[in-house]
């Protein structure tokens, strides 16, 4: 009894010992080597016998669940990776105003050409189907967008489907829609198009073809079987140019480096660039101030003026158009430098040279940087010689906020009301 023990000891560890070297050689197998195989040949090593109950559910390397991780592993990696799209917010650093757009709209599909078949029925008649129309591509406005940096340079319609048979007709392509945002021109050459300057506005971009026509629509008395049948027609192709004016209720217009981007940062939550020198601000920003009866009023941070602008000097007419929109203005004068009522001038000046009567619109004089010694100096005489009163304060301090604030409410409130007097909704962020 002895011997008989000792020899099937024997041949369980043998037994043992091959399992793990066949455990071993599937480990280091590839997945899908695994799944190519198949079981049989996975257990040729092991000869008749078959897997124990423990090597399969338990603590082992080899489990189904394993198997089917990997696999997927696997065909992930053998995957081409794509180019990721850009988030709305990184989009958003790359400020495009200007934009040339190729649209094309969707091809109609073609019309069929058959005639019905049907047992003990000779003859059935035409019943080819027409095609269906191809997708227009519209523009339309979107308030989560804030630039022309997600648009791409052409488009492509949805194309119609073919006619079938049974007179089924072809389904029509789906619209295509671009989403822009709010203020964008659309023109053609020089003529203006459209003005998208409300949340939800549309305007049809390139119309897509008409569907062609099957052989049942050619029936007639004088031909009861036609077998003409008409093609699908192309989509309309046009060639766009979107420009960008932003759309806000107030707009801060300065020389550079009269603190426009820190007043911005401290009235609204805006985070434009700041920095101790001239052009910090390469793009308009919109900060939003919230007031305590639920108003908003939107103030765009617009690059610094230069004399010569209206000439396109500095950045020129790539900001001075998103000055158009604004309902008010404020200037805002740096208090620091010798003869500040200069500033305003020159300002008022470059706006009546772009576009007559700009300057005349409703605004505010600030005074800034009235925490610096010089500025204070140069205030009594600011004011005497404007003629009205000029808001000192200071933005890097927050000294005098709060009248800028009061100022700035009033002006909107009269804005809401004159829209209102002349029958428009006044634009609401």
């Amino acid at each position: 009894m002895s011997f008989l023990s000792q020899t099937d000891d024997n041949c369980q560890e043998a037994k043992s010992q091959r399992i793990e070297k066949m455990l071993q050689r599937m480990g280091a197998m590839k997945p899908s080597r695994l799944f190519s195989v198949g079981w049989q040949a996975v257990m040729e090593d092991a000869g008749h016998w078959t897997l124990p109950t423990w090597a399969i559910l338990g603590p082992s390397r080899l489990t189904p669940r394993w198997l089917w991780v990997s696999s997927v592993d696997c065909a992930e990696r053998q995957e081409s990776p794509g180019k990721k799209l850009l988030s709305e917010k990184k989009l958003k650093r790359h400020f495009v105003d200007r934009r040339r757009l190729l649209v094309r709209g969707g091809r109609g599909g073609d019309g069929l050409s058959c005639f019905h078949s049907e047992p003990r029925k000779e003859f059935g008649g035409p019943d080819g189907g027409d095609g269906g129309s191809g997708g227009h591509v519209i523009l339309r406005v979107d308030q989560q967008v804030k630039s022309l940096s997600s648009v791409q340079s052409q488009y492509q319609g949805f194309d119609g489907e073919d006619g079938g048979r049974k007179n089924c007709f072809g389904r029509n392509g789906a619209v295509l829609y671009i989403r822009v945002p709010v203020g964008t021109l659309v023109k053609e050459g020089n003529k203006v198009l459209a003005d998208l300057s409300r949340p939800g506005d549309e305007y049809i971009a390139a119309l897509g073809g008409a569907g062609g026509k099957g052989n049942r629509f050619f029936l007639a008395n004088d031909n009861r079987a036609p077998v003409t049948c008409t093609p699908g027609q192309p989509g309309q192709e046009r060639v766009l140019f979107l420009e960008l004016k932003t759309m806000a209720h107030a707009g801060l217009i300065g020389l550079p480096n009269a603190g426009k981007s820190s007043l911005l940062r401290a009235i609204s939550n805006a985070k434009p660039a700041v920095a101790a020198y001239p052009f910090t601000t390469l793009k308009p920003h919109v900060g939003i101030v919230h007031y305590e009866d639920h108003q908003q009023v939107a103030v765009a941070d617009v690059p610094g003026l230069v004399r010569g602008a209206h000439w396109n000097r500095g950045l020129g007419h790539a900001f001075l158009r998103h000055i158009e929109r604004c309902a008010f203005l404020l200037f805002v004068l740096d208090l620091s430098v010798p003869q500040p009522w200069t500033q305003l001038d020159d300002l008022k000046h470059e706006l009546d040279q772009y576009e007559k009567g700009l300057s005349s619109r409703p605004h505010a004089i600030i005074a800034n940087k009235i925490d610096l010694p010089q500025a204070r100096a140069n205030l009594p005489e600011l004011q005497a010689r404007l003629g009205t009163k000029a808001i000192a304060l200071s933005a890097a301090t927050g000294e005098n906020l709060e009248e800028l604030l009061l100022c700035l409410k009033e002006l909107h409130d009269r804005h809401v009301a004159a829209e209102l007097r002349r029958g428009r909704q006044p634009l609401r962020w």
